[in-house]
């Protein structure tokens, strides 16, 4: 159709009538979320609790509702910074080869991997089971613990992408995995004892597969939920 243009108008009011209008962008942009898999775009929806929303066109996750999971991830984050105390300051496994016994932590693997001239597989290891996984932890401290008393941590959305890129580097399943299969193999050759640390390592592997189950960029609707005291009181009539 042709739009009805007023005749008293001058020229450049006709041709700025008949000129295409740009799309308006909606007015609230944080009810919008992109897949990050193939960028398409949709619009939030209430979920049920357990419920997760997938992208229509290429099936990855989008979002899900965990609001019982915010609830457990500080308690789920200082449980797991201790295990990752505990494990890193016992040791691992003890040997008994021919009545010499030795045992060794994590960073005396570290150590014993620079000694014999492996720099480059001692820092991957410990960047991949001690730093990485410890940044982690100590960056969702920073977030959880301030929101728990309602307020907004400084760079909260700088921490929140640090954690999106520091959490696929932390491999201490990786590294439970390759230590168990050491143990397995060393039982033909040497008595091998489990150490408190093994042990302590499986039970961190438990709580980071729990914490992982949690998408960060969701901090952003549990800071923005309006609390208690932030809704307006209503005149009580009688």
């Amino acid at each position: 159709m042709t739009p009805n243009v007023d005749p008293s108008a001058n020229h450049s009011a006709d041709h700025s009538a008949n000129a295409p209008v740009p799309p308006r962008a909606p007015d609230d942009l944080s009810s919008l979320i992109a897949c990050e898999y193939c960028d398409a775009v949709y619009a939030r929806t209430t979920l049920a609790p357990g419920e997760r929303a997938q992208c229509l066109r290429c099936g990855g996750a989008l979002y899900r509702e965990s609001r019982r999971g915010y609830r457990r991830l500080l308690p789920l984050v200082i449980t797991a910074l201790i295990l990752f105390v505990v494990s890193n300051s016992y040791p691992i496994v003890e040997m008994d080869l021919q009545g010499v016994r030795t045992q060794t932590t994590l960073l005396g693997a570290v150590e014993a991997l620079h000694a014999d001239g492996m720099d480059l597989v001692a820092a991957l290891v410990l960047a991949t089971t001690i730093v990485f996984p410890l940044t982690e932890m100590l960056m969702m401290c920073y977030l959880l613990v301030p929101m728990a008393q309602h307020r907004m941590p400084p760079g909260f959305d700088r921490i929140v992408r640090g954690i999106r890129q520091t959490r696929p580097w932390g491999m201490i399943e990786v590294f439970m995995i390759g230590v168990l299969v050491t143990v397995v193999k060393l039982s033909t050759m040497a008595q091998v004892l489990p150490g408190i640390a093994l042990w302590s390592f499986g039970a961190l592997v438990v709580v980071l597969a729990a914490m992982l189950s949690f998408d960060p960029r969701a901090l952003w609707d549990y800071l923005e939920q309006p609390t208690p005291d932030d809704e307006p009181a209503q005149e009580v009539v009688r």
